[in-house]
């Protein structure tokens, strides 16, 4: 690398002092907090996992980084806020990166963007399917015991495109060309459990279930006692997905288009809350329930509606449910509504991790990118709810703990037998920065 430019830059006097700096300053970082997600992930060990099931093509004599390696890379890079692969032609020189990959700061430089690129493009279908298996593994292996019961919370987002990406299609809803790629959480705890890229389209109901079948397969083959319970808004409630969940054993909530023959059904519970709106002169909610079968579906099913009626007229929603032993108003405002918190995790992941970076050509190579940011997502919200919780950032989003706890600065000093990073002695948080360390170093 070459030598950063030793020019002085000159700032405006204070009290008769000259201030000036230059970029001579050594072995200096910006992202210290890099080595607590390396902590995270070496008692994970996500990104091995994912590294061993990829084939090994390249040629020995001209490879000069593992896979390992690279996928570590890249993963670290994009929590902390460097979700471009041209980043890395600069940041490869990074001490705290290298400490991160498992170098020193003194070692030879991590790969650069041709590098990267070459890896993202080289990755088939298959390796893909492996990859998902393996990011799966891991979220299994997250749990120390076997729960009692999985909240599958699965929702698609937009994933806007501006290039000629394969398999982008023009998506009236947005205006825009995109993909639909569909996230899917355990949605009590929010771990992830896989994001599946795809061409920007409403999912259709063989879709959907062809990824449920994959997902709930791997989780009842380690846990074949556990209950799942799916919940998802209205672009999955289709006749495939309701007789897939009867013949699985699987309990579902998913929201309902308001078709004009569910309306007609609920029109006691409509005129019954814009009567008390005008009697009593405050939003209110009625709740009720009744069986309901489209034509394309097999049976009959439970469908819970709720009534609402404030100063912008009606609004009227329905779900349907095969849980029968739970009133309608729980139903909706206790389970259904608390799909909202979906949201936030596909806001994590999306705008704090910058998921939506699909810019390459190839399909294949787009989804490993978005397993890449599914990945550092996994580990930041890992670190966030085992290690973080007592801290100030239990709660935190992502873009506040890259700011307030991996954006440390720091200067590496190797030594003969050590490696020493010196943090700013002004950090606001030291406290809680070192029982968050302590917390990573004494899980199992």
């Amino acid at each position: 690398m070459d030598h950063p430019s030793t020019e002085r830059l000159l700032f405006e006097d204070i009290q008769g002092k000259k201030i000036s700096a230059d970029f001579d300053g050594g072995q200096v970082s910006s992202d210290a907090g890099a080595l607590l997600l390396r902590e995270v992930e070496r008692r994970m060990r996500l990104i091995g996992r994912v590294a061993a099931v990829i084939p090994e093509r390249r040629h020995p004599g001209y490879t000069r980084h593992s896979l390992r390696e690279l996928i570590s890379q890249r993963v670290y890079q994009i929590a902390c806020g460097y979700e471009d692969a041209d980043d890395a032609d600069r940041l490869r020189f990074d001490p705290i990166l290298k400490m991160a990959c498992g170098r020193l700061p003194g070692d030879e430089a991590l790969a650069s963007q041709p590098t990267l690129s070459r890896l993202e493009n080289s990755l088939t279908r298959t390796d893909l399917y492996r990859i998902a298996d393996a990011m799966g593994e891991a979220f299994i292996g997250s749990y120390r015991t076997p729960p009692a019961g999985i909240l599958l919370d699965i929702d698609d987002t937009g994933d806007t495109v501006h290039g000629h990406q394969q398999l982008a299609l023009f998506n009236a809803y947005f205006d825009e060309y995109c993909f639909m790629p569909i996230h899917v959480y355990e949605g009590r705890t929010g771990k992830l459990i896989t994001t599946i890229l795809r061409p920007g389209k409403r999912p259709s109901g063989k879709e959907i279930v062809a990824i449920l079948k994959r997902i709930v397969r791997k989780i009842r083959k380690a846990w074949p006692e556990v209950g799942i319970f799916l919940r998802a808004d209205s672009h999955y409630a289709s006749p495939e997905v309701f007789d897939f969940c009867r013949e699985n054993d699987l309990s579902f909530l998913l929201g309902m288009t308001p078709y004009p023959p569910l309306q007609r059904q609920a029109a006691p519970w409509v005129e019954t809350a814009e009567r008390r709106f005008q009697r009593e002169g405050t939003p209110v909610r009625e709740f009720g329930e009744f069986r309901y079968r489209a034509g394309s579906w097999a049976a009959e099913e439970r469908v819970v509606v709720k009534a609402e009626h404030g100063p912008l007229g009606a609004n009227t929603r329905f779900v349907v449910t095969n849980l029968a032993s739970l009133t309608p108003r729980v139903v909706y405002e206790r389970l259904y509504c608390d799909r909202g918190v979906m949201e936030l995790l596909i806001k994590d992941h999306k705008t704090h991790l910058r998921s939506d970076r699909t810019s390459c050509h190839r399909f294949e190579a787009n989804q490993f990118r978005l397993f890449l940011h599914s990945m550092a997502y996994i580990l930041m919200h890992s670190l966030r709810s085992r290690h973080l919780r007592a801290t100030p950032w239990a709660r935190a989003q992502f873009d506040t703990i890259r700011l307030q706890v991996l954006k440390i600065g720091a200067r590496v000093r190797q030594l003969r037998t050590r490696v020493r990073l010196h943090l700013p002695t002004s950090y606001p948080w030291p406290e809680a920065w070192r029982a968050a360390l302590a917390s990573c170093r004494a899980s199992p």
